[in-house]
């Protein structure tokens, strides 16, 4: 729904104030990516059963391509277990508030592309 250009400006406003982090599209394999990066470990964010089940294939095949690249993963606070991209993108679509599951620049981008139709 967003370029990567508007999604890396959400990033970057979002997390204006951790000095830490940098924001870099890619647009081959992560664990290609992670190698030219000098990664040791992939840290991703679990909500639910169906994360798990997915990720654990991904691990496995990220393990074929990277034996050495670790994966740690970290469960989502309960509050946004329940949260995923498609159903803060239909909830907007539909003219619903998305105030509680994105940040303030994104629920406002969310309304100037529905108000835009």
């Amino acid at each position: 729904m967003f370029t990567i250009d508007e999604r890396i400006g959400f990033l970057s406003e979002s997390l204006a104030d951790v000095d830490n982090v940098r924001y870099v599209a890619f647009s081959n394999l992560v664990v290609h990516f992670a190698a030219d990066e000098g990664a040791v470990a992939l840290v991703k964010g679990l909500r639910a059963v169906s994360d798990y089940e997915w990720e654990f294939q991904m691990n496995h095949l990220n393990k074929e391509l990277a034996p050495e690249l670790e994966t740690v993963y970290l469960m989502a606070s309960s509050r946004y277990s329940f949260v995923s991209s498609s159903g803060v993108k239909e909830i907007a679509e539909f003219g619903g508030s998305v105030d509680e599951f994105v940040p303030p620049m994104v629920a406002r981008a969310f309304d100037e592309r529905r108000q835009a139709r």
